[in-house]
């Protein structure tokens, strides 16, 4: 772990789709309140204008290339610097970058989550605290098939057919070898014992 100059501590929270990273985002920032932004990787998405959305629904989304990981370090920067920020937005039904911007503003701690967050060696630099989540592939799969239909609108072939051609093998080249870059590994978003860890980790920065 490193620690970086400024007061705003930021964590990183990696690990494969549906392995249970936004469980264990939702109970830091619950814990924590005002004191933690969460900003989510997938936000960050690039913009497809005039892209047709047969050909977006296409688009491999677990490619780092598909990340505007760039805007999301410079913004990373500005809030370190105690700058506010427009968030971009994405938007899953349309598979492009929604108009809308969210604000933030600077805070104490900043989570980011996504499945590449440590895949970036810049984004990295700027982590206090690196953390993987993994979970069993099947266990994965089914939870991402129940969000994409609950959530996302989507239909049970299309969401077969984008993990086996894409998602799958993603994981296994660009998400799976982060797991060795993390400060923390964990086996569930639920992990009672892993979670008193962070958050002690976290007040004694905050400290």
């Amino acid at each position: 772990m490193q620690t970086n100059d400024s007061d705003c501590i930021i964590i990183g929270i990696a690990g494969g789709t549906g392995s249970g990273k936004s469980t264990f985002t939702k109970r830091i920032k619950k814990e924590f309140g005002d004191q933690v932004t969460v900003i989510y990787h997938d936000n960050y998405y690039r913009r497809q204008d005039g892209v047709p959305f047969e050909e977006r629904v296409k688009v491999n989304y677990d490619h780092p290339d598909s990340l505007e990981t760039d805007l999301l370090v410079h913004h990373l920067h500005e809030l370190k610097a105690g700058r506010p920020i427009q968030c971009p937005v994405y938007d899953y039904t349309v598979h492009n970058r929604s108009e809308e911007t969210i604000s933030i503003l600077p805070s104490k701690v900043i989570l980011v989550e996504g499945i590449l967050v440590l895949q970036d060696e810049r984004l990295r630099d700027l982590l206090d605290i690196k953390i993987y989540v993994e979970a069993d592939a099947d266990e994965r799969i089914l939870r991402r098939a129940l969000r994409d239909m609950e959530q996302r609108g989507r239909d049970l072939r299309g969401i077969i057919d984008q993990y086996l051609t894409t998602v799958k093998p993603m994981h296994y080249q660009y998400v799976e070898p982060t797991r060795a870059k993390a400060d923390i590994v964990i086996n569930s978003g639920k992990n009672d014992v892993a979670f008193d860890v962070v958050r002690a980790k976290i007040r004694q920065l905050l400290d």
